[in-house]
């Protein structure tokens, strides 16, 4: 089928010039090459296409009708390489992105609004979810995750952001419990689980002038999956979590959450987009990668 469609593209090509040489000549080929492949498709359709003369070319009744459809079959076949030249050099066409519920609403929706409204040809689907997602399955273009290193040599990785990890607790919690002024003094007090998180009822503390590392099993009676309703329970006085500073900042500048233990460092993250190993990425997928690296730096 492959060298039937090679062929009706060299026979097309040899009628639009009228002669053999004219179509070597465009289509970057020698004149035996073009005739040997007219031959072959002769020969396996069982007919004479042309008539050969010294002086010129002429069409069978058989080659003039098989020369519409080898010119349907050439025409559809540019249209189709225009178009994917199209998705590859313009903003269209379909871009599926995969986040987490809580970066997707605080960060990737407001870092992508403007552009999706800007570009109106892209048809955007988003993959809100804590569980990993399958880019080859899902026909994933851009993950946006959260790991404390970069280690997928298999992905192309893109780093975005540092991210802290915090201990927080609501002020009124805080006034109604025990101090907390060393790592020790988290054993009386409740940690509320975000399972999700590796050991999630773990909290290891570095103190930032000594450097010295403190880890702790805290008591928990409250897990979630989910960082929304962790916050809303922190927020509530029902204990402490562990966050990430991107998720909890809003409620730090309005007060509703107190970072503890401030002379002590929790592990750090990078944030980072993933992409499929390609050796040229569609200008949809480099330029939503662009935004979103220029909304974390300035962020």
């Amino acid at each position: 089928m492959l060298d039937n469609l090679r062929g009706m593209a060299v026979f097309a090509s040899v009628v639009g010039h009228g002669s053999f040489s004219g179509s070597a000549r465009e289509l970057g080929i020698t004149t035996s090459a073009v005739s040997q492949q007219i031959r072959s498709l002769e020969n396996e359709l069982g007919v004479v296409l042309l008539h050969r003369s010294t002086r010129k070319l002429s069409l069978t009744e058989a080659g003039a009708s098989f020369y519409e459809a080898a010119k349907d079959v050439v025409s559809a076949a540019e249209q189709g390489r225009i178009k994917v030249n199209q998705l590859r050099d313009e903003l269209a066409g379909s871009l599926r992105i995969a986040t987490t519920p809580e970066l997707g609403v605080h960060h990737i929706l407001p870092a992508l609004s403007t552009w999706m409204s800007a570009h109106d040809d892209l048809s955007i689907t988003y993959f809100a979810d804590n569980h990993y997602i399958d880019m080859i399955d899902e026909r994933i273009d851009i993950a946006v995750r959260m790991s404390p290193n970069i280690n997928d040599s298999t992905l192309s990785n893109h780093p975005l952001s540092d991210v802290r990890q915090l201990l927080v607790a609501s002020p009124q919690y805080l006034r109604q419990h025990k101090k907390i002024e060393t790592p020790k003094d988290l054993a009386d007090h409740q940690l509320i689980c975000i399972d999700i998180m590796k050991d999630a009822s773990h909290v290891e503390l570095t103190q930032t002038e000594t450097g010295k590392k403190t880890r702790i099993k805290m008591n928990s009676r409250i897990h979630t999956n989910n960082v929304f309703m962790a916050m809303t329970l922190a927020k509530e006085g029902h204990g402490l979590i562990r966050i990430m500073e991107m998720d909890v900042k809003k409620e730090l500048e309005s007060g509703n959450l107190v970072e503890v233990l401030t002379g002590y460092q929790l592990p750090s993250f990078v944030l980072y987009a993933v992409t499929l190993n390609r050796d040229q990425q569609p200008a949809k997928i480099t330029r939503c990668l662009e935004v979103l690296k220029k909304y974390f730096h300035a962020n």
